[in-house]
């Protein structure tokens, strides 16, 4: 897939929001959106998500679905390594869900 320049913007645009969520904390794609004025584009924020993969300076594992869903796992580089990263951070993680999901959202629109 060959990006043009105003997705290559946007993904940027996702990634400097995603370089700052705490370790600890969670967002979802749609939060993410909705901070950068867009809140149709949280599948884009998806693919920009499994394009950071080449980035490691980009935590996407604390990029989750609206209910706290490990819906990008298997970019991860196998199934159970977004959930170790997420558990290395004091996130509890059991059959793919985020426990306490409520208390772990980080949302851009007030914290930024």
């Amino acid at each position: 897939m060959t990006l043009a320049a105003p997705e290559l913007d946007f993904f940027q645009r996702v990634y400097a929001v995603v370089l700052q969520i705490p370790p600890g904390r969670v967002t979802s794609y749609g939060a993410i959106a909705r901070y950068l004025g867009s809140a149709q584009s949280a599948r884009t924020v998806g693919y920009a998500m499994n394009a950071a993969h080449s980035l490691p300076e980009v935590p996407a594992h604390r990029v989750v679905n609206r209910v706290g869903l490990l819906t990008g796992k298997h970019h991860f580089g196998g199934f159970t390594a977004m959930q170790q990263q997420l558990e290395a951070e004091g996130i509890a993680v059991e059959d793919d869900q985020i426990q306490n999901f409520s208390q772990h959202f980080w949302d851009p629109v007030h914290e930024l």
